[in-house]
Parts: C-alpha cells; sequence; structure tokens
C-alpha cells in the first residue's frame, strides 16, 4: 500500500476513534491533512483559492480551534473524513495522469 493509502487509512481511523484522540493528535492530523491536500493540489494544477470557501482553510481552521476545545467531536470527525475523501480524489487524478483544466 502507499504511503498515500497509509495516510488515507489513518484519517479514517482516526474519524472512527475520535474520542480515543488527544487534541495535539487531531491537531496534528489535521495539519497534516492540509498540507498533504495543498501539495496534491499544486501537483495536479488545482489554484488555491485561499478564501473561506476553501476546503483547506476550513481543515486549517478546526485544526487551529482544537487545541482550545471549540471544535466538538463529531465536528473534527466530519472534516478528517472529508479530507480522506479529497486526498482520495486528488490521489486518483494523481495515478491515473488525468489531467486538470481550469475554464475561464
Amino acid at each position: 500500500m502507499s504511503s498515500t493509502n497509509d495516510f488515507i487509512a489513518e484519517l479514517i481511523r482516526a474519524a472512527n476513534q475520535i474520542d480515543k484522540l488527544t487534541a495535539l493528535e487531531k491537531n496534528r492530523l489535521l495539519d497534516r491533512a492540509a498540507t498533504v491536500v495543498r501539495e496534491m493540489r499544486e501537483q495536479t494544477g488545482i489554484p488555491t483559492t485561499r478564501t473561506a470557501g476553501d476546503a483547506v482553510v476550513e481543515i486549517q481552521v478546526v485544526a487551529a480551534a482544537v487545541p482550545f476545545g471549540r471544535r466538538t467531536d463529531e465536528q473534527v470527525k466530519a472534516v478528517l473524513l472529508n479530507a480522506a475523501a479529497m486526498i482520495r480524489d486528488l490521489h486518483i487524478v494523481l495515478d491515473t495522469g488525468t489531467e486538470i483544466q481550469i475554464g475561464k
């Protein structure tokens, strides 16, 4: 299994055991997920918008809020699963060599 698949599995496992994770563990997973999504987007040619509607920004906002107890376990779980789905989709795009064209 590739390291990407391993990370996807780690995110899903963490989401399913969210009550067993410390705030620091949640924060680190979310930070890693944001970094991976951002890097994979760059590799595929998908531009980053850096607006509140950008999923990477959402991951980062939740990661920053977790240490202060400002997100529930259910909210963190949802973001972890969303990040896993994004990474899976981007991995498929990169693995298949699919070209992304952003229209004008």
